[in-house]
């Protein structure tokens, strides 16, 4: 597997990733409205910290496969 596939491969990992952990936020927050948690381990907040870091990530990679493809149409 070459290089530009894996990255391609974790970031779409990372990108669904970070969806599902919105969706747990999201669910979190409304079953605290009604006096329920779903998660113990960690509050709703942290979960969209996670997804935010994830985000972060996938960001990070696209930006880069952008760049090396914009150097290799210049060459």
């Amino acid at each position: 597997m070459s290089m530009e596939k894996l990255a391609s491969a974790v970031s779409r990992f990372f990108f669904v990733g970070a969806f599902v952990l919105l969706a747990l936020a999201v669910l979190e927050r409304i079953a605290n409205v009604f006096g329920y948690t779903i998660l113990k381990m960690y509050r709703g907040g942290r979960f969209l910290e996670f997804a935010v870091v994830l985000l972060i990530f996938v960001i990070a990679m696209q930006l880069r496969a952008m760049r090396d493809e914009l150097k290799r149409r210049a060459l």
